[in-house]
């Protein structure tokens, strides 16, 4: 359920350069965007070929608890902002709409958890492509919670496989609560509860970033993992293989970035920079492999935080990566003009 944690997008979010207002291939993203308020009961399914949603989860209480540098809450409006001008490379068919944003204000971060998780279950059955934009990387268990719910609407036993590039696990114990740092252990927990599956690759793993503790409990929950430095000294055709190889085990693919993945040089403005972190440009021929074998269900990238950017580099990688997905996405449903 919608509730009060949730904001619809405002108008004039989205501006920016205008080279035309009538001739399409001239057009930009804030130009082609379209509201879509959630709290609405009324919003009929997409019927479209392909429809894409924005969603911001403009939260850091996860990385506050996780004793890091907050900032990130802000993160969905520097991306957007971002994105504003990216050009329409898609087929009209191709929609794009923002749906707002959950706040993590007056209220807990399980609280805003749910709320992102009702947001994702009604966008999915809306028949829409979640993109998710953070936010801490506690964004990751709302969504896959949303995910889940929507799944097991239609499903008895779903089986979600969980692709997060990432330095650190972010398998803690949470005593305490959750945080940024325990999202994949209570993904866990949950689907020991529902006697589910639980499916779990990460890859770009720091061992500077990790304790020995935290690669003996993903051994323990049945975890896989590629080392960042196994993903910088092989060829791609390495990784490639182990993608395949858990894609095939699995029904549905939720992918989640955390931006400290990359190296310090493409993504200064994160909690936790890492001088030795993967180049986007290895990931991003990972991401359009791993949509292309049309599992992907849903998509987020956390961890951008304006507060510690440098001429918003980081934001605009998270710009760029997406506009990727959503390109490879239109090319795949043949919606693509290059």
């Amino acid at each position: 359920m919608i509730n009060a944690n949730y904001r619809a997008i405002k108008a004039g979010t989205w501006q920016g350069r205008v080279d035309s207002d009538s001739n399409y291939d001239a057009f930009r993203w804030h130009q082609w965007i379209e509201p879509i308020d959630l709290s609405k009961n009324d919003i009929l399914p997409f019927e479209g070929e392909l429809g894409i949603a924005f969603i911001g989860f403009c939260c850091d209480e996860g990385v506050g608890r996780n004793r890091g540098r907050t900032g990130a809450a802000n993160g969905p409006q520097a991306i957007r902002k971002e994105m504003a001008n990216l050009p329409c490379r898609f087929d009209p068919a191709v929609k794009l709409f923002d749906a707002g944003d959950i706040l993590c204000e007056s209220c807990t971060l399980e609280e805003s958890q749910n709320a992102l998780a009702a947001a994702v279950e009604k966008l999915l059955g809306l028949n829409l492509f979640p993109i998710v934009l953070g936010g801490g990387h506690e964004v990751a268990f709302g969504h896959y919670k949303g995910i889940l719910e929507n799944l097991m609407k239609q499903e008895e036993k779903p089986t979600i496989g969980i692709i997060n590039f990432d330095a650190h696990f972010d398998l803690r114990p949470y005593p305490n609560g959750g945080s940024s740092g325990t999202m994949f252990r209570q993904i866990a927990d949950l689907c020991e509860e529902k006697e589910l599956k639980y499916a779990y690759l990460c890859l770009g793993i720091q061992k500077h970033s990790n304790t020995i503790e935290l690669f003996k409990t993903a051994d323990r929950l049945g975890a896989k993992y590629i080392l960042a430095k196994d993903i910088i000294d092989s060829d791609d055709w390495n990784v490639l293989e182990k993608l395949d190889d858990f894609v095939k085990k699995n029904q549905h693919i939720y992918i989640t970035i955390c931006s400290d993945v990359f190296s310090s040089a493409f993504a200064p403005g994160v909690s936790a920079t890492q001088p030795l972190g993967l180049d986007p440009e290895r990931v991003l021929k990972f991401l359009k492999y791993l949509l292309r074998t049309n599992k992907v269900i849903s998509f987020d990238i956390a961890e951008v935080s304006p507060r510690f950017d440098q001429d918003n580099t980081t934001a605009n990688l998270a710009a760029v990566l997406i506009f990727s997905i959503v390109n490879t996405l239109s090319q795949i449903h043949n919606l693509s003009l290059d």
